[in-house]
């Protein structure tokens, strides 16, 4: 009966239930169930389903009577779903329970429910204390004893920004003595910068944040730490929770010009991406049907998980089994992202450059379409003579979107003597005259003309495609280039001779030893690369291109573009305006007299406002979701205008049995909001996503202002309100504290979603404060059934759910390493900006393979905040990954405390370790005095607190056979190092 009674339910009882009885016929009673309808006839036989009208009816044996009728709202039964009706009906047509036994209404649950406005109870003090006394009480338990002050302190940097302190700010605590010192406190970790870098890190988790795409080509995305960047800014400026939300799923509608807005869509695109079957694979394609909607999965799973807290996959393949979640919500929610990919997008981080820049975007759409009208007439005059400077125009960059940027980009390289070469394979073994690179064009700040051209490189031609035998250099004077710095050669190609006699090869390769600047990092590009006979042919046409690295963008980058003959014409700046001028010359001598004027007028105001553009500072990038504009295979919704994908829910979840088409909308079954969104006709792709973000953020939307607040309870106190904060359905665990977590949800929601004031509400309880030891004065009165042994409350409360003590804490991985990185006196604070990158990338193929093995911990630019490391999907980081670091591909809600011998030895002998130890072991040596001193500092530096006697005589002992670095190493393994209590 459990897989019977949803099919009743979701199929049936709307017509056939308490409410409505269509032919005086229901299915919530067993009784009027079996007995049938109007007819007279049993509708279900036991032991008899072929029998049985009821399954003649669904299964639509009898034409007359099709169940549920076409012109019913309600789907019909799939072939397993009958199925499971004659199995149960074989088996005896069983029911759960009594006689009268009705079917469970799955939206009556905890979750979905409206936030009540709980009484606090009765008592003194803080909020939060009454409510988890109360509790404590019905158990015969009470609150412990609160903690030291030294162990409050280090609790709360911990907490609160991720990093112990400093031993002065624990003495300059110890030594406050006024009662609004802890407060006090609290409010100066919540508006340190530290504080937004801590938590970003638990909210990348849980929305599954990475760098790199993930799947077997996992190659990198430069540009996604810019969300990273987001949400630590978003937190740190304590921006309200519900603008947090929306601007996420649709903050480049509701908040446009606004670089929040933009960079806040990579929560959207945050998942891993298939590249093959995005960029190999066409949507016209099964497989390519595949990829898109298991990229929209994602979307909407992150979306729901994220905010709701609910569980919603299953849902492509059937109703949810236990949650009231239908298959059409979860297509309605997929219909939401329809016209989304994941994308770069081109923003600026200046909103007033963004505002200048819509402005004069849109002076120029009115200005071209005012042009286009007087031009009309007179194009066709104008003829080829048009045709050829257009084609002239186009060729040199100047044409609008169709830039000639077209050409091979490896992949970004955070120094500039990184090694890179692209090679052409001619096909057979051929005498080679001379070989041309042709240089790249990219507005890129500061590069333009000559993107990209490496600043030394050697071209060379062998018969071996890895070039181990028989190579040849090209050029004697290219030889000397390799040997000095190539200066930009802006938009003139440059030419290498082979020499008297030619060169004879079959693969002819490119290779940058010293690559190109490009802002903050460096590149090696090229437009073309033509390899010439002695007849002046041009060999490499259209010839196949291998390379080290490579960006695949098409159609701007990718291998292929280096051999397709499209490059930019090598005109100066200059020249190309003077092509530009040359057209508008040219369109005026064949206009009207009487038009001329007003022509020549909007052409200078064109020409003015295209300078405008020009001034303005370059984009930056973030990847994203958005509409992608480019073409090929992956190409996105942007030629059709972002129009949205028709979204048609999927029998069993299956691309190649659609159905009917869903419309954009969210769940049925939060009471008060409406499941399906009103939108116009002809309404913009975002309007779906905006209407979603609203749908989230409404006040009457009881899952999102639960799930944030349980998030925040967690990361607190190691366990949520709700033991599973990523699922509030029926397999999730329900709220221990069911008044408190609606009182929290309410005061969250209702005094304007500051997470800051949450933290501090949470922080300055007497709960928060409680010791971690087991030991309770207030619990001796509880006893076992043996009185003279006292029970301890860890019997009555296993799991400390009822939290009559703290939890005590394994750091986190991130936190771990930036302890131990502050204590040696390494620790860079610098905010923001790429990620440093703690691996080597060796490349086999188009897969890159991350060595982290090859890193040195040395490494100033690694020594910055574990949250701006450089996040790889495919290959984690070893020693992360041993202290139960989150894995990126999968939507982490609560990370593991595992204990393992793997971390000890990873603690004892990781080289980030052993390199810290030395420095700390520095540090130490020049802050002066004799080894206990030392070793005294070293206990404070570290765990915040003096050596016992016992403690200083043996690790003084320890550092003089062992050395200073050793006995450093020993107290970066200690537990009370890794733990907090």
């Amino acid at each position: 009966m459990t897989d019977v009674q949803p099919i009743f339910r979701d199929h049936c009882v709307s017509c056939h239930g308490a409410k409505k009885q269509k032919s005086e016929y229901r299915l919530d009673r067993r009784e009027t169930a079996m007995k049938g309808g109007d007819s007279g006839e049993a509708a279900i036989l036991p032991g008899e389903s072929a029998e049985s009208p009821l399954v003649q009816y669904v299964a639509g044996l009898d034409e007359k009577m099709l169940m549920p009728p076409k012109k019913s709202d309600q789907a019909r039964l799939t072939p397993e779903q009958v199925a499971v009706l004659r199995a149960w009906i074989d088996q005896g047509a069983r029911w759960p329970d009594a006689a009268n036994a009705r079917l469970p209404d799955k939206r009556d649950w905890w979750s979905l429910k409206p936030i009540a406005r709980p009484a606090i109870p009765k008592g003194d003090g803080h909020p939060i204390d009454a409510f988890i006394d109360a509790k404590l009480a019905e158990k015969g338990l009470a609150r412990s004893a609160e903690a030291d002050r030294r162990t409050l302190i280090r609790r709360l940097y911990f907490d609160l920004t991720g990093l112990p302190p400093t031993p002065e700010e624990v003495d300059a605590f110890l030594a406050d003595s006024d009662p609004l010192a802890w407060e006090r406190r609290v409010d100066k970790l919540l508006a340190s910068p530290r504080y937004g870098e801590r938590w970003a890190r638990h909210w990348l988790d849980v929305v599954h944040y990475g760098e790199t795409h993930g799947y077997d080509k996992d190659r990198q995305r430069p540009s996604a730490w810019p969300y990273r960047d987001y949400v630590i800014r978003a937190f740190n400026e304590d921006k309200p929770y519900a603008r947090f939300v929306q601007e996420q799923i649709a903050g480049d509608v509701l908040f446009p010009s606004t670089r929040d807005g933009i960079e806040a869509l990579g929560f959207i695109a945050a998942g891993p991406w298939d590249v093959i079957s995005h960029m190999e694979v066409p949507e016209t394609k099964i497989d390519g049907k595949i990829a898109r909607h298991l990229d929209r999965d994602d979307m909407v799973q992150n979306t729901i998980l994220t905010f709701n807290s609910l569980t919603i996959g299953c849902a492509q393949c059937h109703d949810h089994k236990f949650d009231p979640i239908s298959q059409e919500d979860y297509y309605s929610l997929q219909a939401v992202f329809a016209a989304v990919d994941r994308t770069e997008v081109k923003y600026f981080p200046d909103d007033a450059v963004t505002k200048r820049y819509n402005q004069l975007q849109g002076e120029r759409s009115k200005l071209l379409a005012a042009i286009a009208v007087l031009e009309q007439p007179v194009k066709s005059k104008a003829g080829e003579a048009l045709k050829e400077l257009n084609r002239r125009i186009q060729a040199a960059g100047l044409a609008g979107n169709a830039r000639a940027e077209f050409g091979y980009h490896s992949a970004v390289s955070k120094t500039q003597d990184q090694v890179k070469w692209v090679q052409v394979d001619l096909g057979s073994c051929v005498n080679i005259d001379s070989v041309t690179l042709v240089p790249s064009y990219d507005n890129y700040p500061t590069i333009g003309a000559g993107f990209g051209f490496p600043v030394r490189f050697k071209i060379e031609a062998s018969n071996d495609p890895e070039l181990k035998t028989g190579v040849a250099l090209f050029g004697a004077r290219h030889h000397e280039t390799f040997m000095g710095d190539f200066p930009n050669p802006g938009m003139r190609p440059f030419s290498a001779k082979s020499g008297m006699g030619g060169i004879e090869g079959r693969y002819v390769r490119v290779t940058a030893v010293k690559l190109a600047p490009r802002g903050h990092d460096f590149i090696f590009a090229l437009a073309e690369m033509k390899v010439f006979d002695q007849a002046g042919n041009n060999l490499a046409l259209r010839h196949p291109v291998t390379a080290l690295d490579s960006i695949e963008a098409p159609p701007l980058w990718r291998k292929a573009n280096l051999t397709d003959g499209i490059a930019p014409e090598p005109a100066s700046l200059e020249d190309r305006n003077q092509l530009v001028q040359q057209r508008d010359a040219l369109l005026l001598s064949f206009a009207e007299e009487a038009m001329r004027t007003e022509l020549a007028r909007l052409q200078r105001e064109l020409r003015g406002t295209d300078a405008a553009l020009r001034d303005l500072p370059a984009p930056k990038l973030v990847y994203a979701g958005a509409v992608h504009t480019g073409n090929g295979n992956f190409r996105g919704t942007g030629p059709d205008g972002g129009k949205p994908r028709v979204i048609r829910i999927l029998h069993r979840g299956d691309v190649k049995e659609p159905g009917v088409e869903a419309g954009a909308g969210a769940l049925t079954a939060v009471a008060g909001l409406p499941a399906r969104f009103e939108l116009p006709p002809n309404h913009s792709e975002g309007e779906r996503r905006a209407a979603l973000a609203q749908w989230l953020t409404s006040p009457q939307q009881p899952l999102t202002w639960r799930s944030i607040v349980n998030r925040v309870w967690l990361y607190h106190f190691g366990h949520g309100l709700v033991e599973t904060p990523n699922d509030f359905g029926r397999n999730g665990a329900q709220p221990t504290h069911p008044e408190l977590l609606d009182w929290l949800a309410r005061e969250f929601r209702d005094g304007g979603g500051s997470l800051k004031n949450l933290h501090k509400l949470i922080v300055t309880s007497a709960t928060y404060r409680q010791v971690s030891t087991e030991g309770n004065e207030g619990n001796k009165g509880i006893t076992t059934s043996l009185p003279s042994l006292p029970l301890l409350p860890s019997v009555k409360d296993t799991d400390n759910l009822l939290l009559w003590r703290m939890n005590r804490r394994k750091l986190d991985a991130e936190t771990l390493r930036d302890s131990v990185l502050l204590v040696s006196g390494k620790l860079d604070t610098k905010m923001g900006g790429p990620s440093f990158q703690d691996f080597v990338v060796e490349q086999a193929e188009n897969s890159p393979h991350y060595e982290y093995q090859f890193h040195d911990p040395d490494d100033p630019s690694s020594h910055r905040r574990s949250i701006y490391r450089f996040i790889v999907r495919s290959q984690l980081q070893p020693f992360m990954t041993a202290l139960d670091c989150a894995d990126p591909s999968m939507q982490v809600d609560k990370r593991n405390e595992s204990l393992s011998p793997l971390q000890a030895l990873a603690l004892l002998n990781d080289g980030l370790m052993v390199t810290m130890s030395k420095h700390f072991a520095a540090k130490l040596d020049a802050s002066g005095g004799d080894l206990p001193a030392k070793i005294e500092r070293a206990f404070r530096e570290a765990i915040a607190r003096e050596p016992t006697v016992k403690e200083r005589k043996s690790f003084t002992d320890y550092a003089r056979q062992y050395g200073l670095a050793n006995t450093c190493r020993v107290l970066f393994n200690l537990n009370e190092f890794a733990f907090a209590d």
